[in-house]
């Protein structure tokens, strides 16, 4: 299913924490580029020009950490992105006709009662109103999708949830898993290789530092030191490990499917299903916000 088969209420959200998280990861990077820079400046003492872009570069990046100190930016990919998963798991729990969205004497009943629910989760989100306001998206929060697959019979809604869902959080999980584990592997090898090139040229100071005035060890260190700071940011190695529980998880899950034979066993392992894929994304949410802490 394509993001305008779910609610606009999600879809505003989900856009919102994508470009929460990309502000943030290029503050990030800002903040490690100028500290790169201020080094870089640092190897030419006594230039008058070259001491006012010192100045001006560490001023900028010291203006820059009080402002994300400050206004904690990443609160907001952390927010949005916690208020899409919990629209996304009412959708489908809605269209599965799940508890607390069974079947009711009127479509128009159960209608009600999701709006409702909607408008509750947005109330208790009200931190995250401000970010999605700049991403206003017009649309049916009950899409004709959503109707579409509640009205299949349980064998077809069987096999849309097996697939549409189960499937695709699968091989989500199990795509991010590979793409961690690569990352970490270049980002160590690039880190590592900064940290040889500074002890290489640590070494060849001792012998020709008369020979030779402009030795940029510091700013080498301080590029090392930048990548492992985002390496402990994005957390390659812990997302790949827990990405890799989740998905023999959701696979585990699945195997029960073929078993349900009624409404009330299947509604209750879809939510058996949506908790699983709600506590990998809380478990997130809870280790990004002790990372900001810390």
């Amino acid at each position: 299913m394509s993001p305008e088969d779910f609610p606009a209420l999600y879809r505003t959200a989900d856009e919102s924490s994508a470009d929460a998280q990309r502000t943030y990861l290029r503050l990030i990077r800002l903040q490690y580029g100028l500290l790169v820079a201020a080094a870089v400046i640092a190897l030419w003492p006594g230039y008058p020009n070259l001491s006012i872009s010192y100045a001006l570069v560490v001023a900028v990046s010291s203006g820059l950490l009080i402002y994300m100190s400050v206004k904690k930016p990443e609160r907001d990919w952390y927010g949005c992105r916690a208020l899409a998963e919990s629209i996304k798991t009412s959708a489908w729990r809605y269209m599965m006709r799940a508890e607390p969205f069974a079947d009711c004497p009127t479509l128009a009943e159960v209608k009600r009662k999701f709006a409702d629910f909607l408008k509750a989760i947005l109330e208790a989100n009200s931190h995250v109103r401000e970010p999605m306001a700049r991403r206003p998206i017009a649309g049916e929060q009950i899409t004709a999708t959503m109707d579409k697959v509640r009205a299949l019979p349980l064998k077809d809604r069987k096999d849309h949830y097996r697939q549409e869902r189960i499937v695709d959080q699968r091989d989500w999980y199990i795509a991010k898993v590979g793409i961690n584990r690569r990352q970490f592997l270049t980002w160590v090898a690039v880190c590592a290789l900064v940290q040889f090139t500074a002890v290489a040229l640590a070494v060849l100071r001792i012998v020709y530092d008369q020979a030779w005035t402009l030795w940029p060890t510091e700013p080498l260190l301080v590029l090392a030191a930048s990548i492992v700071g985002w390496i402990q940011i994005k957390k390659f190695n812990e997302l790949a490990s827990a990405y890799n529980l989740t998905a023999h998880e959701i696979s585990i899950i699945a195997t029960r499917i073929d078993g349900i034979a009624t409404e009330a066993e299947f509604s209750e392992f879809v939510n058996e299903a949506e908790r699983a894929f709600s506590r990998e994304h809380t478990q997130w949410a809870a280790r990004q916000t002790h990372n900001a802490a810390s």
